[in-house]
């Protein structure tokens, strides 16, 4: 395995083929990808990045989401599929449309395109528990990450051992800078990508778990109406990390929908509830 780090931007590629690029979730680093990255690159060049101020990816980006994106777009290696985790795949949704990466497909795995629920969108979590995270934030990063990551495997089948995988990345390769969720957290009360995903004529694999208490399926379902080129994929059982908790039906439809050709569905043996 190859590591590059950039001036800031800590990035690790494994394998040969075509490009992969898996962008993780709030709070937490690519060491949570290490399974899947491991089973993509059999037949992929498969590039995980810590996001900025998180992991050891440095915070020298500013707090802007957009000199952020463009910060990770111009560290992407260019015709990638672009596979993004929750707030991964928010940024995911915004990098495929912009020219300069000339993404080739898009993968969004427990992603909605609004994170707080509104008037026309009944989908999200209230604006209040945003907030009431940002204030446990200042007081306490520690603890307000835990409790999120208490959230994510809620309902999950294999909610124990999924909390102990996302908790041994945090130990193993470093946890966020408060500046870094802080961004993060603002960023998810103040995102609304709809308008932006009824423009992505890219082919979209949504991967949605039945029991999400982070961004319901429901909101997977209306975002997959949204996208010109959608596929949804929803997994009995799982919480708000089913490449964790169901790697292998995760992972075979994945490479399933790489090797597709640009307007070919998925099987629909992949597709099949576990």
């Amino acid at each position: 395995m190859s590591e590059r780090a950039s001036p800031a931007l800590y990035r690790e590629t494994r394998g040969h083929g075509e490009p992969v690029v898996l962008l993780h979730g709030w709070g937490m680093n690519l060491r949570i990808f290490d399974a899947l990255r491991d089973a993509l690159a059999s037949q992929h060049e498969v590039t995980s990045i810590d996001l900025p101020g998180h992991g050891r990816s440095g915070w020298d980006a500013p707090a802007d989401a957009q000199h952020q994106l463009e910060w990770l777009g111009a560290n992407l290696p260019r015709s990638a599929t672009l596979i993004g985790w929750s707030l991964g795949g928010q940024l995911a949704l915004q990098l495929a449309d912009r020219a300069a990466v000339a993404a080739r497909r898009l993968v969004l795995i427990a992603t909605s395109p609004r994170f707080v629920s509104s008037a026309d969108w009944p989908y999200g979590l209230p604006t209040s528990t945003l907030q009431r995270f940002g204030q446990q934030l200042a007081a306490d990063p520690d603890a307000t990450v835990a409790e999120f990551l208490e959230l994510q495997v809620r309902g999950s089948v294999a909610g124990p051992a999924v909390l102990e995988r996302l908790q041994r990345s945090l130990r193993e390769h470093g946890s966020a800078r408060p500046e870094a969720l802080q961004a993060g957290l603002t960023m998810l009360e103040h995102n609304d990508l709809r308008a932006l995903a009824r423009g992505i004529e890219l082919p979209v694999l949504l991967i949605a778990g039945q029991y999400d208490r982070v961004t319901s399926p429901q909101a997977a379902q209306a975002l997959s109406q949204m996208l010109p080129q959608a596929q949804l994929l929803k997994i009995r059982r799982a919480g708000h990390a089913p490449f964790l908790s169901h790697a292998a039906q995760v992972t075979s439809a994945l490479l399933d929908f790489t090797r597709a050709g640009a307007h070919t569905s998925v099987p629909r043996a992949a597709l099949r509830p576990a």
